[in-house]
């Protein structure tokens, strides 16, 4: 898996992984990388809870559910839609899926 990059990644057009089980700690960095965010341990605390939630429940949620996840699970100072435009841009649940290894969020832009 050395010689992984992102062109070599099975990914549909916008960029989410085809087959959610290549998903690891690398491929995350490098989809984070291609979305020109260097993953820190805030990045792994959202990106953590959301691959809890989907495990439970299969639902990449989108941007309301996705805020109240993290409201719930990290605390108000965490669960706002400022702080995780901070850390995944303009569209957080869409990113944060995205480098999750999630599929796309159904209702998101």
């Amino acid at each position: 898996m050395t010689d992984l990059n992102i062109q070599t990644l099975g990914l549909d057009k916008e960029g989410f992984l085809l087959d959610l089980s290549d998903w690891s700690p690398d491929i995350a960095v490098m989809l984070a990388d291609n979305e020109s965010i260097t993953v820190t341990a805030a990045h792994w605390e959202i990106l953590d809870l959301l691959r809890r939630f989907y495990q439970e429940t299969e639902v990449a949620p989108a941007m309301r559910p996705f805020v109240k996840l993290v409201h719930e699970e990290l605390g108000p100072e965490k669960g706002n839609s400022i702080y995780l435009m901070t850390l995944f841009g303009p569209s957080p649940a869409l990113i944060a899926a995205k480098c999750a290894g999630l599929p796309r969020p159904t209702n998101c832009l």
